[in-house]
């Protein structure tokens, strides 16, 4: 008779995508989830570079011992408009360079049992990095090693590779009434 091994239940990975909020609150719930079980948790930034992100506080100042923060890439936030930048430069994709090259790293030496990479989806819609460099990246990763991938417009070959995929659909956001993104709920 053969053996049937049984389905893997950890180092999987699992994608965020969709038009709706809540995609990087998803993967924040998640690791509040692994701290609770003392995993060490690695959190690498795409396209947000800046300090207004206010998790980052909480995840860098209070959880030192299990938590690591790599925030990568420009400000799009203007400081005196407060106004986003869109459009991608040479420097922008040379941070999710850096940004996936910190992923490497954190692969290489295993210390972590969850790393999210956050706004993957769309650094690589954008065109800041090719999703078959990130692909080539996500098949280096450990056994051992969840990762979670965030951001709208997920390639499918993240999809495809990817053994949960959840798509954040908009019904409604509070956005299209002329509501900015607000301090503390939204960053």
């Amino acid at each position: 008779m053969q053996r049937v091994e049984p389905p893997k239940s950890i180092g999987l990975i699992q994608v965020f995508t969709g038009n709706g909020k809540g995609k990087t609150t998803a993967a924040l719930g998640t690791a509040m989830r692994a701290l609770a079980k003392g995993w060490k948790v690695a959190f690498v930034y795409f396209d947000k570079g800046g300090s207004h992100y206010a998790e980052r506080e909480v995840l860098a100042d209070r959880f030192t011992d299990l938590v690591s923060v790599y925030p990568t890439g420009l400000d799009r936030i203007d400081p005196i408009t407060n106004k986003f930048r869109f459009g991608v430069t040479e420097e922008d994709k040379t941070e999710a360079e850096r940004g996936l090259q910190i992923v490497r790293d954190l692969f290489k030496k295993g210390e972590h049992r969850l790393i999210v990479l956050d706004e993957i989806n769309s650094t690589t819609d954008l065109g800041m990095l090719s999703p078959d460099h990130v692909v080539d990246v996500l098949h280096m990763r450990p056994d051992h090693i969840e990762v979670i991938l965030t951001g709208r417009n997920c390639p499918e070959s993240f999809k495809e590779l990817a053994d949960l995929v959840t798509d954040m659909t908009l019904v409604k956001h509070y956005f299209y009434k002329g509501v900015p993104a607000r301090d503390g709920l939204d960053y």
